[in-house]
């Protein structure tokens, strides 16, 4: 299938692209008995976040994951309790070029896989411990592969590099202006980086690090360096896992997705609640048939997504509630964190009657009370109303919404 450019998710003009993700790392600078990449952020390992961030694009192929010998069962069971798809786990080598180099070979050789992958274009090279690349960052280097052969993610050197002689002291310093940290991910033009390490020496395997230094001594192809962003960085000491559990709670807290049905209020209402979310959080909004929910939305609650707001006619209220809550007390995601749930009842009906109103929302109290325990939590919000409805969503529900998502995040 050829992928286009310029679309809504750029996705790069290439056949087949694959990502490698080498998780072999021991965590010696971290000072811990787990390795980095297995310790838990907000009890989800940390390979997990890293894995998803390539498995929701929707172009990458595959996904290999390699890791220690010792540790292969364990990132099977991680693959295996989140639910993550399109992956491979594979056996590393003693260094990070051997399980690199293992990771490349499921591609081409029969003896390290059960069964040969479709080889792809281009490969994305990026570290298991570097969990917030984003797409934009990937489409770039595996656009500038397609061109160059290779490519690979930069960013200016926050420190100056000096050089100290032999008796300790400074001999010289580089102009930090005219230099560059070498960061992930990287992409190659897969026949490019495979040939490269089939050509390259048993020390470059040993004690090499750089991929990109490969291809240009083996293979003469120099790449293409990219730009990247500041949330490329990769966790290294017990700071960063700090750091890196905090930006993914600030995160979580700050994404909402609003579904709707297809009626022409609900729509009017989903329509109106993003654009008056959208200059607080990151808001994604759908509107799903009825008849066809269940696959939909399986789809979206796959996603890392947490806080959910759900509109519908009343009398759907309680078959389309138990369908949400069963279909999440279903997936893994609240095994990671506490989900909220807030479900907007419209009654816009001429004989709106109170005493059917509350009765809907005692229901759906008790309905709370019962899934808190499984870290689900569910606000019922019910607007009666026999007028037109801009001007009441717009006056009461962003803000009521708001303070909910706001409230339950800050004391979790």
């Amino acid at each position: 299938m050829e992928l286009s450019s310029g679309s809504r998710d750029a996705r790069p003009a290439v056949t087949l692209v694959a990502a490698v993700l080498p998780a072999g790392g021991s965590g010696e600078r971290l000072g811990g008995a787990t390795p980095k990449q297995f310790c838990a952020l907000q009890g989800r390992p940390l390979v997990s976040y890293t894995v998803r961030a390539m498995e929701r694009i929707s172009w990458i192929s595959n996904i290999i994951v390699v890791v220690s010998p010792e540790n292969i069962e364990t990132m099977k069971s991680i693959v295996e309790k989140y639910g993550h798809k399109r992956v491979t786990v594979v056996k590393g080598g003693k260094t990070r070029h051997r399980s690199i180099f293992n990771g490349l070979k499921v591609f081409a050789e029969n003896e390290i896989s059960n069964h040969l992958l479709w080889k792809p274009e281009v490969v994305i090279i990026h570290d298991a411990v570097r969990p917030f690349v984003e797409e934009d960052i990937l489409s770039k280097v595996v656009m500038a592969a397609k061109e160059h052969g290779a490519a690979g993610a930069i960013c200016p050197l926050v420190s100056t590099v000096i050089a100290s002689a032999a008796d300790g002291c400074l001999d010289h310093s580089l102009e930090r202006a005219r230099y560059r940290a070498s960061e992930m991910p990287q992409a190659f033009l897969f026949d490019i980086i495979y040939e490269a390490y089939q050509l390259c020496t048993e020390y470059d395997l040993d004690y090499g690090t750089e991929c990109l230094h490969l291809a240009l001594k083996y293979c003469k192809t120099n790449a293409r360096l990219v730009e990247g962003t500041a949330d490329l960085w990769k966790v290294t000491y017990k700071r960063d896992l700090y750091a890196a559990e905090s930006i993914i709670k600030d995160k979580l807290s700050q994404q909402v997705y609003v579904i709707t049905g297809v009626e022409e209020a609900a729509a009017q209402i989903g329509v109106l609640l993003h654009e008056s979310l959208k200059s607080q959080l990151k808001v994604e909004a759908i509107s799903i048939p009825q008849s066809k929910s269940d696959s939909h939305l399986q789809n979206i609650f796959s996603g890392q997504c947490y806080n959910f707001v759900c509109v519908n006619d009343k009398k759907y209220a309680i078959q389309e509630t138990q369908q949400l809550v069963d279909m999440l007390e279903k997936s893994n995601v609240t095994l990671l964190y506490p989900l909220v749930l807030i479900l907007v009842h419209l009654d816009i009906s001429e004989n709106i009657s109170f005493s059917i109103g509350m009765e809907l929302l005692t229901r759906i109290k008790k309905l709370a009370r019962e899934v808190k325990k499984k870290n689900i939590l569910v606000y019922g919000l019910l607007i009666q109303h026999k007028g037109s409805l801009i001007e009441s969503v717009l006056m009461a529900t962003p803000s009521i919404l708001s303070r909910e998502l706001s409230w339950d995040w800050n004391i979790q």
